[in-house]
Parts: structure tokens; C-alpha cells; sequence
């Protein structure tokens, strides 16, 4: 597809002097550099990459630096979520020093979530806070990771325990790129693009439901569903940008994900993270269900349109041995939305009608997770 016919959609982040476009469309990483220069002129780069989007993305990128005059060192990690670590981050760090970077140039996240959380959390210690650009390649990324600052690494304690708020001058989403995925991957994004509409706009929930399989096609279905998505965290992050109150609703179906993440080990190969956030999503579900917070028949629509674009609903879905409830509850219990020692979740009444439960009985949850583990 032409530049031409190109035009990508704009969805602004509003944080007053910080405000930020996510630029939504095919063909962006050719154009990436002009739409750079014209914000930010004069700047030196480091793209941060992981080897196999190196592979496919990492020379058009280059090329479209370099067509604006931004000169641009390339700094390669290994993909997978274990990148996301002190080591690996310590590597990122030195590539940056070593490229002789100001602090007023930008770092460029080249990749997935994994990319852009780490180099994101490097571009915002190195020189104690450098300018960054989100060129997110995953369909997850683009959607979810790569908007509202959120950055940061794993520790053994737990996923994203280290790291910092700290927001892009810019989001490139490249919906052509997305095209070089796999099934698998695509699926796991298309989970954080279902969360929105199950947090608080059943109508986009519906309009999915119809129109998923054109999302998955590409085309015009696909940069609606982005820009949907993209409009939908926007509007929270401006409202919580540091997640003190409802941006916490973004994070529906991850306190169960981020607890099977760790249980598997981080294994890509057992589990990604848009997989434990589809098994998460249904887990809420029916976990509000069991309460009495909601229909079942909210719980199992929820549970249906997931398994039909492919994605796991249940923990017998995660391939190997699951630890039993008790060690899963110290997952949980160790995951960041935990206050004061006190369970919170995020709950439901129905579809788009999610809500933050603090104090949720321990007891509750362990039983929960028993008589789940045995379906």
C-alpha cells in the first residue's frame, strides 16, 4: 500500500504538556523518521529490537531514520519474556551509554511488549530520564503495552515488579507489520483488544463478536479495532495515569495471567501473556459468576467468543503441570495489584461492566481456584 492512501488514524493521549499521538495505520515505519523529526528535530537514536523482528522490520525502520536525517545505533536482545530482566536490561543500558546518547535524544522500541516494556523502562533511567518512541510490531503491543507508560522487567518475585511511569513522545503503530505474525501471536494480542470491550464498551464487545474474523484478515476492520482499543486506554490513562483509581480496570483477566505467567515459568512456549490474559478474562468471568456478581450466561458468551478466534478459556488449556490452588494463590498474592496484603481483583456485573473488588476473601479465591484446576 502507497503512502498515499496511507493516512493513518490519530488517537491523542491527553496528559496536558505530556501529551502524546498514537499514529494508527500501514506503512508507518517508512514514514516513521519524518513523523519523528517533525516533533522531535536534531535527535539521535537507539532502536531496541529483539533478533527475529530485527529480522523482518529492523532495516525499514533504519531506512526511514536515515531518509530524515536521524542517525540511529541498533541494540538487539533475545526475543521471549525472559529478556525482560536485570541482565538483559543492564545490556540495554550499556548499548545506550555506549551510542553516546543525550539525554535529550530518544530510545526506539522496536518490537513487542517485552521490547518496549524494557526499553522503555531503560530510556527512562538512563541519564535519569531519556526522550523514547513506541514502534510497537505485536498486535498486543500496539493495543496495550506501548500506551501509558507503563514500563518496566520480571524479577523471581513476579512479571513487571521493577519499573517506571514513564511516558512516549510518540506511538507508531504499523498495522502492516502485523501481517509477519504468527497465528499464535496475533491471537494473544487480539485478547488485550476483547479486554476493552469487556471492561466498559459492550457495544465494541458486540461489534467483535461480528466482526473478529475481518480483524484477523487486516484492513479497515483492523485499524478500527486498534484505534478502538487505543481510544479506550487512552481515555483511562488521562483519567489515571499512574493507576491510583479506575486505569487498575485495565488490568481485568492479568491478576489470574500474570499468576499462570509465573507458575509456567515464563515458558513462551507453555503460555504468552495474551493467553494467560484470555484465561484470566474468563476466570474473572466466572469467578463473578460464583459470587453472584453476574450471569453465568455473561460468563460463558465471554468464554465462547474467545474460544472461537482460538485463544484458551481454561487452566486444563495451559499445556504441563499446573502447581495446585495453594501455590497459585501465592502467585496472586505476590502480584502488584495487591495491597496491604488484602486481595483485589477485577471483577464484573456483566459484560462491560467490570469494577475493582478490593478485600476479596482468601478463602474464596483458593476454592475457586480448586474447583477450577479440576475442569
Amino acid at each position: 500500500m502507497s503512502d498515499a492512501i496511507a493516512a493513518p488514524a490519530t488517537v491523542k493521549v491527553s496528559l496536558g504538556a505530556r501529551s502524546y499521538d498514537i499514529l494508527i495505520g500501514p506503512g508507518l515505519l517508512q514514514r516513521a523518521g519524518a513523523e519523528i523529526a517533525r516533533r522531535l528535530p536534531g535527535v539521535r537514536a537507539a532502536i531496541v529490537t529483539d533478533a527475529n523482528v530485527a529480522e523482518n522490520h529492523l532495516a525499514t525502520l533504519q531506512a526511514g531514520l536515515s531518509a530524515a536525517g536521524i542517525e540511529a545505533a541498533a541494540i538487539t536482545v533475545a526475543p521471549g519474556e525472559r529478556s525482560k530482566s536485570f541482565g538483559t536490561l543492564e545490556e540495554v543500558v550499556s548499548g545506550i551509554l555506549d551510542a553516546r546518547l543525550e539525554r535529550g535524544d530518544i530510545v526506539i522500541p522496536l518490537g513487542g511488549g517485552v521490547v518496549g516494556d524494557l526499553a522503555g523502562f531503560a530510556s527512562g533511567i538512563v541519564r535519569r530520564g531519556m526522550h523514547f518512541v513506541q514502534a510497537p510490531t505485536s498486535l498486543l503491543a500496539q493495543v496495550d503495552s506501548s500506551v501509558g507508560g507503563k514500563t518496566g522487567i520480571n524479577t523471581a518475585h513476579g512479571k513487571n515488579l521493577v519499573g517506571v511511569f514513564h511516558q512516549p513522545q510518540l506511538v507508531i503503530a504499523d498495522t502492516a507489520v502485523l501481517d509477519t505474525l504468527s497465528p499464535r501471536e496475533f491471537r494473544a494480542g487480539y485478547a488485550e483488544v476483547a479486554k476493552y470491550g469487556l471492561i466498559d464498551r459492550p457495544d465494541f464487545f458486540a461489534w467483535l463478536e461480528e466482526n473478529w474474523q475481518a480483524v484477523f484478515s487486516g484492513g479497515v476492520e483492523r485499524v478500527e479495532a486498534i484505534a478502538q482499543s487505543c481510544r479506550a486506554k487512552a481515555d483511562v490513562v488521562a483519567r489515571d495515569e499512574l493507576e491510583t483509581g479506575d486505569r487498575a480496570l485495565l488490568n481485568l483477566g492479568h491478576t489470574f495471567g500474570h499468576a499462570l505467567e509465573a507458575a509456567t515459568g515464563y515458558d513462551s512456549a507453555r503460555l504468552v501473556h495474551g493467553e494467560g490474559v484470555a484465561i484470566g478474562m474468563a476466570l474473572a468471568h466466572r469467578f463473578s459468576a460464583r459470587l453472584n456478581l453476574a450471569s453465568p450466561d455473561d460468563a460463558g458468551r465471554v468464554e465462547t467468543h474467545l474460544a472461537a478466534v482460538g485463544l484458551p478459556t481454561r487452566l486444563s488449556d495451559v499445556p504441563g503441570d499446573l502447581p495446585g490452588a495453594e501455590r497459585l494463590l501465592t502467585y496472586i498474592a505476590q502480584d502488584k495489584k495487591v495491597s496491604r496484603g488484602a486481595l483485589t481483583f477485577i471483577l464484573t456485573h456483566g459484560i462491560g461492566r467490570s469494577f475493582v473488588a478490593k478485600d476479596v476473601p482468601t478463602s474464596q479465591v483458593l476454592s475457586f481456584l480448586e474447583e477450577s484446576l479440576s475442569q
